[in-house]
Protein backbone atom coordinates (compact mmCIF):
# COMPACT_ATOMS: atom_id res chain seq x y z
CA UNK A 1 0.00 0.00 0.00
CA UNK A 2 3.11 2.13 0.00
CA UNK A 3 1.83 3.84 -3.09
CA UNK A 4 -1.12 5.32 -1.41
CA UNK A 5 0.91 8.40 -0.51
CA UNK A 6 2.14 9.62 -3.73
CA UNK A 7 -2.02 9.35 -4.90
CA UNK A 8 -3.48 12.25 -5.52
CA UNK A 9 -5.80 13.73 -3.06
CA UNK A 10 -8.82 13.45 -4.65
CA UNK A 11 -8.35 9.44 -5.42
CA UNK A 12 -7.92 9.13 -1.65
CA UNK A 13 -10.71 10.52 -0.36
CA UNK A 14 -12.60 8.41 -2.84
CA UNK A 15 -11.09 5.68 -0.99
CA UNK A 16 -11.95 6.59 2.19
CA UNK A 17 -15.62 7.41 1.20
CA UNK A 18 -15.86 3.89 -0.01
CA UNK A 19 -14.34 2.30 2.84
CA UNK A 20 -11.65 0.98 1.49
CA UNK A 21 -9.10 2.22 4.06
CA UNK A 22 -10.30 4.11 6.93
CA UNK A 23 -8.66 7.64 8.28
CA UNK A 24 -6.19 5.58 10.73
CA UNK A 25 -4.87 3.04 7.76
CA UNK A 26 -4.02 6.07 5.73
CA UNK A 27 -2.65 7.96 8.18
CA UNK A 28 -0.42 5.10 9.19
CA UNK A 29 0.59 5.06 5.57
CA UNK A 30 1.52 8.67 5.80
CA UNK A 31 3.12 8.24 9.01
CA UNK A 32 5.64 5.51 8.11
CA UNK A 33 7.14 7.76 5.08
CA UNK A 34 7.23 10.38 7.42
CA UNK A 35 9.87 8.65 9.46
CA UNK A 36 11.72 7.03 6.56
CA UNK A 37 11.99 9.89 5.05
CA UNK A 38 11.91 13.28 6.76
CA UNK A 39 15.54 12.35 8.63
CA UNK A 40 16.96 13.10 5.07
CA UNK A 41 14.44 15.66 3.71
CA UNK A 42 13.78 17.59 6.69
CA UNK A 43 10.81 19.06 5.86
CA UNK A 44 8.27 18.41 8.86
CA UNK A 45 9.35 20.53 11.90
CA UNK A 46 6.48 19.40 14.42
CA UNK A 47 5.55 16.07 14.07
CA UNK A 48 3.86 13.89 16.23
CA UNK A 49 2.72 10.43 14.85
CA UNK A 50 0.66 9.91 18.35
CA UNK A 51 -1.36 12.93 17.81
CA UNK A 52 -1.71 12.09 14.10
CA UNK A 53 -3.69 8.54 15.39
CA UNK A 54 -5.54 10.74 17.88
CA UNK A 55 -6.94 12.52 15.00
CA UNK A 56 -7.86 9.75 12.77
CA UNK A 57 -8.78 7.28 15.39
CA UNK A 58 -11.57 10.64 16.87
CA UNK A 59 -12.63 10.83 13.22
CA UNK A 60 -13.38 7.28 12.81
CA UNK A 61 -15.26 7.68 16.05
CA UNK A 62 -17.48 10.34 15.27
CA UNK A 63 -20.86 10.38 14.51
CA UNK A 64 -21.49 14.00 12.66
CA UNK A 65 -21.50 14.00 8.85
CA UNK A 66 -18.23 13.83 7.03
CA UNK A 67 -16.72 16.81 5.46
CA UNK A 68 -15.74 16.61 2.44
CA UNK A 69 -12.12 16.02 3.45
CA UNK A 70 -12.80 13.52 5.71
CA UNK A 71 -9.34 11.58 6.40
CA UNK A 72 -7.02 13.60 4.49
CA UNK A 73 -3.95 13.83 5.93
CA UNK A 74 -2.33 17.42 5.15
CA UNK A 75 0.46 20.07 6.31
CA UNK A 76 0.74 23.51 7.21
CA UNK A 77 3.17 25.40 6.58
CA UNK A 78 4.91 26.83 10.05
CA UNK A 79 4.33 30.47 9.10
CA UNK A 80 0.53 29.34 9.51
CA UNK A 81 -1.09 29.14 12.85
CA UNK A 82 -2.01 25.57 13.99
CA UNK A 83 -2.89 25.44 17.81
CA UNK A 84 -0.84 23.11 19.43
CA UNK A 85 2.16 23.18 16.71
CA UNK A 86 5.16 25.00 16.91
CA UNK A 87 4.85 28.15 14.29
CA UNK A 88 8.05 29.97 14.67
CA UNK A 89 8.55 31.12 11.00
CA UNK A 90 12.27 29.82 11.34
CA UNK A 91 13.42 32.27 13.39
CA UNK A 92 15.57 31.75 16.76
CA UNK A 93 13.55 34.62 17.98
CA UNK A 94 10.32 33.00 17.52
CA UNK A 95 11.66 30.02 19.34
CA UNK A 96 9.15 28.16 20.95
CA UNK A 97 5.90 30.31 19.59
CA UNK A 98 3.14 27.85 19.53
CA UNK A 99 -0.57 29.32 19.11
CA UNK A 100 -3.43 28.38 20.93
CA UNK A 101 -5.80 29.15 18.18
CA UNK A 102 -6.43 27.85 14.62
CA UNK A 103 -5.25 30.31 11.51
CA UNK A 104 -9.00 30.01 9.68
CA UNK A 105 -7.59 28.19 6.55
CA UNK A 106 -6.66 25.75 9.58
CA UNK A 107 -10.17 25.80 11.29
CA UNK A 108 -12.06 25.19 8.31
CA UNK A 109 -9.83 22.21 7.14
CA UNK A 110 -10.15 20.75 10.44
CA UNK A 111 -14.40 21.00 9.97
CA UNK A 112 -13.90 19.72 6.59
CA UNK A 113 -12.23 16.63 8.14
CA UNK A 114 -8.71 16.94 7.49
CA UNK A 115 -5.96 15.53 9.15
CA UNK A 116 -3.37 17.65 10.60
CA UNK A 117 -0.27 15.70 10.66
CA UNK A 118 2.18 18.83 11.34
CA UNK A 119 3.81 21.92 10.68
CA UNK A 120 6.84 22.33 7.96
CA UNK A 121 9.86 24.09 7.41
CA UNK A 122 10.48 27.89 6.05
CA UNK A 123 13.22 30.17 6.12
CA UNK A 124 13.85 32.56 8.64
CA UNK A 125 10.99 35.23 8.53
CA UNK A 126 9.99 33.73 5.13
CA UNK A 127 12.15 36.51 3.19
CA UNK A 128 14.00 33.62 1.05
CA UNK A 129 13.69 31.33 -2.05
CA UNK A 130 15.62 28.67 -0.08
CA UNK A 131 14.84 27.06 3.29
CA UNK A 132 17.05 26.89 5.54
CA UNK A 133 17.36 29.02 8.90
CA UNK A 134 19.12 27.86 12.24
CA UNK A 135 15.97 26.30 13.94
CA UNK A 136 15.93 23.31 11.93
CA UNK A 137 18.33 23.74 8.86
CA UNK A 138 17.65 23.36 5.53
CA UNK A 139 15.04 21.39 3.91
CA UNK A 140 16.21 19.30 0.71
CA UNK A 141 15.00 18.33 -2.80
CA UNK A 142 13.14 15.17 -3.23
CA UNK A 143 14.28 14.89 -6.51
CA UNK A 144 18.21 16.09 -5.58
CA UNK A 145 19.54 16.01 -1.92
CA UNK A 146 21.81 18.41 -2.51
CA UNK A 147 19.43 21.09 -4.04
CA UNK A 148 16.91 22.89 -2.23
CA UNK A 149 13.15 22.89 -1.96
CA UNK A 150 12.85 26.49 -2.57
CA UNK A 151 11.26 28.95 -0.71
CA UNK A 152 9.46 29.87 1.63
CA UNK A 153 6.99 27.04 1.37
CA UNK A 154 9.75 24.55 0.69
CA UNK A 155 8.93 22.26 3.63
CA UNK A 156 5.09 22.45 2.65
CA UNK A 157 6.69 21.75 -1.18
CA UNK A 158 8.95 19.12 -0.04
CA UNK A 159 6.91 16.95 1.83
CA UNK A 160 3.92 17.11 -0.58
CA UNK A 161 6.00 16.13 -3.53
CA UNK A 162 7.87 13.14 -1.04
CA UNK A 163 4.24 11.68 -0.08
CA UNK A 164 4.46 12.80 3.25
CA UNK A 165 1.29 14.51 2.79
CA UNK A 166 -1.60 14.41 0.26
CA UNK A 167 -1.74 18.59 0.40
CA UNK A 168 -1.26 21.52 2.34
CA UNK A 169 -1.18 25.27 2.59
CA UNK A 170 1.43 27.89 2.07
CA UNK A 171 1.42 31.52 1.65
CA UNK A 172 3.10 33.83 -1.09
CA UNK A 173 4.47 37.16 -0.96
CA UNK A 174 6.84 37.07 -3.66
CA UNK A 175 6.83 33.33 -4.94
CA UNK A 176 6.27 31.28 -2.11
CA UNK A 177 4.13 28.79 -3.03
CA UNK A 178 4.73 28.86 -6.86
CA UNK A 179 8.57 28.52 -6.55
CA UNK A 180 8.70 25.94 -4.31
CA UNK A 181 6.13 23.88 -6.37
CA UNK A 182 8.25 24.48 -9.75
CA UNK A 183 11.59 22.95 -8.12
CA UNK A 184 9.79 20.11 -6.46
CA UNK A 185 7.48 19.07 -9.70
CA UNK A 186 4.23 19.80 -7.59
CA UNK A 187 1.23 22.16 -8.47
CA UNK A 188 0.13 25.27 -6.18
CA UNK A 189 -1.95 28.31 -6.65
CA UNK A 190 -1.43 31.90 -5.27
CA UNK A 191 -4.98 33.02 -5.08
CA UNK A 192 -6.44 36.44 -5.20
CA UNK A 193 -5.97 37.95 -1.83
CA UNK A 194 -8.66 37.34 0.32
CA UNK A 195 -10.47 34.33 -1.36
CA UNK A 196 -8.49 32.65 1.29
CA UNK A 197 -8.67 34.29 4.46
CA UNK A 198 -5.01 35.16 5.61
CA UNK A 199 -6.22 35.63 9.36
CA UNK A 200 -3.77 33.41 11.72
CA UNK A 201 -0.40 33.85 9.15
CA UNK A 202 2.51 34.92 10.96
CA UNK A 203 3.63 37.30 10.37
CA UNK A 204 0.06 39.09 9.65
CA UNK A 205 -0.54 40.05 5.81
CA UNK A 206 -1.21 43.94 6.46
CA UNK A 207 -0.38 46.41 4.84
CA UNK A 208 1.59 46.47 1.26
CA UNK A 209 1.65 42.68 2.29
CA UNK A 210 -2.11 42.43 2.51
CA UNK A 211 -2.38 42.75 -1.38
CA UNK A 212 1.28 40.96 -1.99
CA UNK A 213 0.83 38.22 0.55
CA UNK A 214 -1.69 35.12 0.26
CA UNK A 215 -2.05 32.12 1.68
CA UNK A 216 -2.45 29.10 -1.09
CA UNK A 217 -3.07 25.69 -1.55
CA UNK A 218 -0.29 23.23 -2.80
CA UNK A 219 -0.66 19.78 -3.84
CA UNK A 220 0.33 16.80 -6.26
CA UNK A 221 -2.28 17.48 -9.08
CA UNK A 222 -4.32 20.48 -10.11
CA UNK A 223 -7.52 18.54 -8.68
CA UNK A 224 -6.24 18.61 -5.54
CA UNK A 225 -5.57 22.06 -5.47
CA UNK A 226 -8.86 23.15 -6.61
CA UNK A 227 -10.85 20.80 -4.10
CA UNK A 228 -8.65 22.39 -1.25
CA UNK A 229 -9.47 25.54 -2.97
CA UNK A 230 -13.15 25.62 -3.42
CA UNK A 231 -13.64 23.44 -0.35
CA UNK A 232 -12.03 26.30 1.87
CA UNK A 233 -12.17 29.73 0.12
CA UNK A 234 -14.87 32.24 0.94
CA UNK A 235 -14.88 35.75 2.83
CA UNK A 236 -13.94 35.98 6.54
CA UNK A 237 -15.69 38.52 7.95
CA UNK A 238 -12.64 39.71 10.08
CA UNK A 239 -10.33 40.25 6.93
CA UNK A 240 -10.53 43.33 5.51
CA UNK A 241 -9.12 42.03 1.83
CA UNK A 242 -12.45 39.45 1.82
CA UNK A 243 -15.05 39.87 -0.91
CA UNK A 244 -18.32 37.74 -1.13
CA UNK A 245 -17.33 36.00 -4.33
CA UNK A 246 -18.95 33.48 -5.42
CA UNK A 247 -17.13 30.22 -6.76
CA UNK A 248 -17.47 29.35 -10.40
CA UNK A 249 -17.34 26.41 -12.48
CA UNK A 250 -16.05 26.54 -16.33
CA UNK A 251 -17.06 24.08 -18.97
CA UNK A 252 -14.27 23.39 -21.57
CA UNK A 253 -15.91 25.44 -24.23
CA UNK A 254 -16.00 27.99 -22.09
CA UNK A 255 -11.96 27.60 -21.27
CA UNK A 256 -11.20 27.41 -25.14
CA UNK A 257 -13.24 30.56 -25.99
CA UNK A 258 -10.48 32.86 -23.52
CA UNK A 259 -7.22 33.94 -25.69
CA UNK A 260 -4.42 32.97 -23.73
CA UNK A 261 -0.88 34.66 -24.30
CA UNK A 262 2.68 33.36 -23.17
CA UNK A 263 5.90 34.93 -22.90
CA UNK A 264 9.45 32.74 -23.02
CA UNK A 265 11.14 35.16 -21.10
CA UNK A 266 10.87 39.29 -20.20
CA UNK A 267 13.64 40.63 -21.97
CA UNK A 268 15.44 41.79 -18.83
CA UNK A 269 16.29 38.09 -17.31
CA UNK A 270 17.16 35.04 -19.22
CA UNK A 271 15.98 31.95 -18.87
CA UNK A 272 17.66 28.18 -19.20
CA UNK A 273 16.99 26.62 -22.30
CA UNK A 274 15.21 23.82 -20.38
CA UNK A 275 12.67 26.35 -18.78
CA UNK A 276 12.24 27.87 -22.41
CA UNK A 277 11.02 24.27 -23.97
CA UNK A 278 8.89 23.52 -20.91
CA UNK A 279 7.04 26.72 -22.11
CA UNK A 280 7.09 26.07 -26.07
CA UNK A 281 5.88 22.10 -24.93
CA UNK A 282 2.96 23.54 -23.04
CA UNK A 283 1.84 26.14 -25.98
CA UNK A 284 1.81 22.92 -28.26
CA UNK A 285 -0.28 21.07 -25.94
CA UNK A 286 -2.66 23.98 -25.61
CA UNK A 287 -3.41 24.13 -29.23
CA UNK A 288 -3.31 20.69 -30.20
CA UNK A 289 -5.78 20.87 -27.57
CA UNK A 290 -8.11 23.52 -29.68
CA UNK A 291 -7.15 26.26 -27.54
CA UNK A 292 -6.21 30.13 -28.80
CA UNK A 293 -2.49 30.74 -27.45
CA UNK A 294 -0.31 34.01 -28.86
CA UNK A 295 2.86 35.57 -27.98
CA UNK A 296 2.15 38.39 -25.36
CA UNK A 297 4.23 40.86 -23.22
CA UNK A 298 2.56 43.28 -21.05
CA UNK A 299 4.41 46.39 -21.50
CA UNK A 300 3.70 47.77 -17.45
CA UNK A 301 5.34 43.89 -16.17
CA UNK A 302 8.76 45.68 -15.43
CA UNK A 303 7.32 48.64 -13.78
CA UNK A 304 5.55 46.27 -11.56
CA UNK A 305 8.35 44.27 -10.58
CA UNK A 306 10.16 47.51 -9.42
CA UNK A 307 7.26 48.05 -7.13
CA UNK A 308 7.24 44.72 -5.87
CA UNK A 309 10.75 45.42 -4.55
CA UNK A 310 9.66 48.38 -2.90
CA UNK A 311 7.26 46.98 -0.60
CA UNK A 312 8.58 43.17 -0.38
CA UNK A 313 12.26 44.42 -0.03
CA UNK A 314 12.41 47.41 1.19
CA UNK A 315 9.64 48.06 3.25
CA UNK A 316 9.62 44.62 4.15
CA UNK A 317 12.72 45.23 5.81
CA UNK A 318 11.39 48.08 7.86
CA UNK A 319 8.69 45.66 9.40
CA UNK A 320 11.30 43.58 10.65
CA UNK A 321 14.27 46.03 11.83
CA UNK A 322 12.70 46.60 14.81
CA UNK A 323 11.68 43.02 15.89
CA UNK A 324 15.01 41.76 15.55
CA UNK A 325 17.01 44.89 17.18
CA UNK A 326 19.47 43.62 19.72
CA UNK A 327 18.97 40.24 18.27
CA UNK A 328 21.16 40.47 15.48
CA UNK A 329 23.24 37.72 16.70
CA UNK A 330 20.43 34.84 16.45
CA UNK A 331 19.95 35.83 12.65
CA UNK A 332 20.24 33.39 10.23
CA UNK A 333 22.73 33.95 7.18
CA UNK A 334 19.71 33.31 4.72
CA UNK A 335 17.76 36.40 6.63
CA UNK A 336 20.88 38.64 6.90
CA UNK A 337 21.44 37.90 2.84
CA UNK A 338 17.52 39.25 2.43
CA UNK A 339 18.67 42.54 5.09
CA UNK A 340 22.25 42.63 3.37
CA UNK A 341 20.23 43.24 -0.38
CA UNK A 342 17.44 45.55 1.69
CA UNK A 343 19.60 47.83 3.09
CA UNK A 344 21.71 48.76 0.13
CA UNK A 345 19.24 50.96 -0.39
CA UNK A 346 17.77 53.65 2.50
CA UNK A 347 14.51 53.14 4.42
CA UNK A 348 11.32 54.28 2.64
CA UNK A 349 10.93 58.02 3.39
CA UNK A 350 7.02 58.42 3.90
CA UNK A 351 6.42 60.10 0.44
CA UNK A 352 8.62 57.58 -1.46
CA UNK A 353 5.93 54.86 -0.18
CA UNK A 354 3.07 57.14 -0.48
CA UNK A 355 4.11 57.58 -4.12
CA UNK A 356 4.88 53.76 -4.55
CA UNK A 357 1.36 52.86 -3.11
CA UNK A 358 -0.29 55.42 -5.58
CA UNK A 359 1.69 54.26 -8.71
CA UNK A 360 1.07 50.20 -7.81
CA UNK A 361 -2.93 51.42 -8.53
CA UNK A 362 -1.67 53.33 -11.78
CA UNK A 363 0.15 49.83 -12.85
CA UNK A 364 -1.94 47.87 -12.17
CA UNK A 365 -4.32 49.20 -13.73
CA UNK A 366 -2.18 49.31 -16.98
CA UNK A 367 -2.15 45.38 -16.36
CA UNK A 368 -5.39 45.13 -16.60
CA UNK A 369 -6.22 46.81 -19.20
CA UNK A 370 -3.55 45.16 -21.42
CA UNK A 371 -4.74 41.71 -19.85
CA UNK A 372 -8.30 42.26 -21.70
CA UNK A 373 -7.55 40.69 -24.78
CA UNK A 374 -5.29 37.70 -23.03
CA UNK A 375 -6.69 37.10 -19.51
CA UNK A 376 -4.61 34.15 -19.10
CA UNK A 377 -0.60 34.45 -19.46
CA UNK A 378 1.52 31.40 -19.44
CA UNK A 379 5.38 32.57 -18.11
CA UNK A 380 8.06 30.51 -16.87
CA UNK A 381 7.88 30.93 -13.04
CA UNK A 382 11.87 30.90 -12.37
CA UNK A 383 14.68 31.40 -14.31
CA UNK A 384 16.41 28.13 -13.57
CA UNK A 385 15.54 24.77 -11.77
CA UNK A 386 16.06 23.78 -8.62
CA UNK A 387 19.62 25.33 -7.16
CA UNK A 388 22.15 23.89 -4.60
CA UNK A 389 21.93 24.51 -1.47
CA UNK A 390 23.62 28.25 -1.04
CA UNK A 391 23.89 29.37 -4.54
CA UNK A 392 22.98 32.64 -5.30
CA UNK A 393 23.83 33.46 -9.01
CA UNK A 394 23.67 31.21 -12.53
CA UNK A 395 25.30 31.72 -15.82
CA UNK A 396 22.40 32.07 -18.47
CA UNK A 397 23.32 32.75 -22.10
CA UNK A 398 26.27 34.30 -21.32
CA UNK A 399 24.94 36.55 -18.45
CA UNK A 400 25.28 36.38 -15.47
CA UNK A 401 21.64 36.43 -13.28
CA UNK A 402 21.50 37.08 -9.46
CA UNK A 403 19.16 35.69 -7.14
CA UNK A 404 16.34 37.51 -6.44
CA UNK A 405 16.86 38.42 -10.42
CA UNK A 406 15.83 34.90 -11.53
CA UNK A 407 12.83 34.84 -9.17
CA UNK A 408 11.36 37.65 -10.57
CA UNK A 409 8.90 35.77 -12.91
CA UNK A 410 6.26 35.32 -10.12
CA UNK A 411 6.45 38.76 -8.14
CA UNK A 412 4.69 40.54 -10.94
CA UNK A 413 1.65 38.70 -10.22
CA UNK A 414 2.14 39.98 -6.37
CA UNK A 415 2.05 43.23 -7.04
CA UNK A 416 -1.03 42.95 -9.52
CA UNK A 417 -2.99 40.74 -6.34
CA UNK A 418 -4.07 38.23 -9.22
CA UNK A 419 -4.20 35.03 -9.07
CA UNK A 420 -1.11 32.72 -10.68
CA UNK A 421 -1.34 28.46 -10.87
CA UNK A 422 1.71 26.21 -10.98
CA UNK A 423 1.45 22.98 -12.99
CA UNK A 424 5.16 20.75 -13.65
CA UNK A 425 5.48 20.81 -17.56
CA UNK A 426 9.51 19.86 -18.14
CA UNK A 427 12.88 18.57 -17.32
CA UNK A 428 16.19 20.07 -17.00
CA UNK A 429 19.27 17.88 -17.87
CA UNK A 430 19.65 16.94 -14.40
CA UNK A 431 16.16 15.31 -14.44
CA UNK A 432 14.73 18.26 -12.17
CA UNK A 433 11.00 19.67 -12.66
CA UNK A 434 10.45 22.40 -14.09
CA UNK A 435 6.76 23.61 -13.91
CA UNK A 436 5.14 26.46 -15.96
CA UNK A 437 2.90 29.93 -14.38
CA UNK A 438 -0.76 30.47 -15.24
CA UNK A 439 -1.73 33.94 -14.30
CA UNK A 440 -4.97 35.95 -14.46
CA UNK A 441 -6.65 39.08 -13.79
CA UNK A 442 -7.87 39.57 -9.73
CA UNK A 443 -10.75 37.27 -8.44
CA UNK A 444 -10.68 34.74 -11.81
CA UNK A 445 -8.48 31.77 -9.84
CA UNK A 446 -11.26 29.13 -11.00
CA UNK A 447 -9.92 29.79 -14.81
CA UNK A 448 -6.65 29.50 -13.75
CA UNK A 449 -6.89 26.41 -12.18
CA UNK A 450 -8.66 25.92 -15.32
CA UNK A 451 -6.36 26.47 -17.87
CA UNK A 452 -3.73 24.86 -15.50
CA UNK A 453 -5.55 21.25 -15.88
CA UNK A 454 -5.61 21.60 -19.35
CA UNK A 455 -1.80 21.65 -19.70
CA UNK A 456 -1.76 18.71 -16.82
CA UNK A 457 -3.54 16.28 -19.11
CA UNK A 458 -0.48 16.25 -21.03
CA UNK A 459 2.28 16.99 -18.24
CA UNK A 460 1.65 16.82 -14.10
CA UNK A 461 3.14 14.99 -11.21
CA UNK A 462 5.57 12.56 -10.97
CA UNK A 463 6.62 10.57 -7.90
CA UNK A 464 10.64 11.12 -7.15
CA UNK A 465 12.26 8.18 -6.82
CA UNK A 466 13.34 8.63 -3.19
CA UNK A 467 9.25 8.88 -2.33
CA UNK A 468 8.77 5.50 -4.15
CA UNK A 469 11.84 3.50 -2.83
CA UNK A 470 11.32 4.34 0.59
Amino acid sequence: MSDLVTKPAVELLSLLGSRKISPLELAEEHIRQIEMLNPQLNALIDFNPDRVRAQAAALSQSSTPKGPLHGLPITVKASIAVAGHRSETGSLINKGCTPTEDAVIVARARQAGAIILGTTNCPEFLMAYETDNLLYGPTSNPWDLTRTAGGSSGGESAAIAAGFSAAGFGSDSGGSVRTPAHFTGICALKPTPGRIPARGHLPPCVGPFSLIGTIGPMARTVADVALLFQTLSGRDDADPTGAPVALRQYTIEELKSIHIGFLEDDGHTPVTPETRQAIRETVRSLRKQGFHVEPFHPRALEQARQLWWKFFVRAGAMFFDPVIAGREADLSPTFRGFLDIAHQDPPLTGEELLFAWAESDVIRAKLLEEMRRFPVLITPVCSVPAFRHGERSWIIDGQRVEYLDAMRYTQWFNLLGSPAAVVPAGWSTEGLPIGVQIAGRPYEDELVLGIAATIERDFGYIAPPIAVNA
